[in-house]
């Protein structure tokens, strides 16, 4: 069943609008990548951790670039950019699953991709035994909690955790 609004067709289900899963998954990965792009830009600020904010984008840009102003907002662009890219993925793959614990462990897989594996292979991060343990901690934590951002929004919109919340 669909419905017409502003000259275009909406899916509808016994009388509610479907979410659409780009658009939605877009959306949420832009205030993913802002909100927790602007934490981990603190965290540096702060020298909880050495690792840049945007060391996502060393492998196009200079490091000395990115040491600069306009190095973390490009840094900040560019995690918000990656941060769409891997809601669309959770999005398109994982959005039946329910709970809190999906996301968590889908931040923690990113962190371990990016520094266990693509971060010492492309040159973004020093290996991790050269990081210091705060820098470990504060950006494992912020990447748990990133992942948990995207998980629990996606599985709050395409499961019933929304029905569940109101009883």
């Amino acid at each position: 069943m669909s419905s017409i609004t502003n000259g275009k067709r909406s899916p509808r289900l016994n009388g509610q609008q479907l979410t659409s899963p780009l658009r939605f998954s877009l959306e949420l990965g832009f205030f993913a990548g802002l909100i927790w792009g602007l934490v981990r830009w603190l965290f540096y600020i702060l020298h909880f951790t050495v690792v840049l904010p945007g060391f996502i984008a060393e492998p196009f840009f200079k490091h000395s670039f990115m040491k600069s102003t306009a190095g973390h907002w490009t840094g900040l662009l560019v995690f918000i950019l990656f941060s769409m890219a891997a809601t669309f993925l959770y999005t398109a793959v994982l959005r039946k699953l329910k709970g809190p614990y999906p996301g968590m462990i889908y931040g923690a897989v990113w962190w371990a991709v990016l520094f266990l594996w693509a971060g010492p292979l492309l040159g973004m991060l020093p290996p991790v035994t050269k990081l210091t343990w705060d820098s470990l901690v504060s950006e494992f934590c912020v990447f748990l909690l990133w992942g948990l951002f995207i998980g629990y929004t996606v599985a709050f919109e395409f499961t019933d955790d929304r029905v569940r919340e109101h009883a």
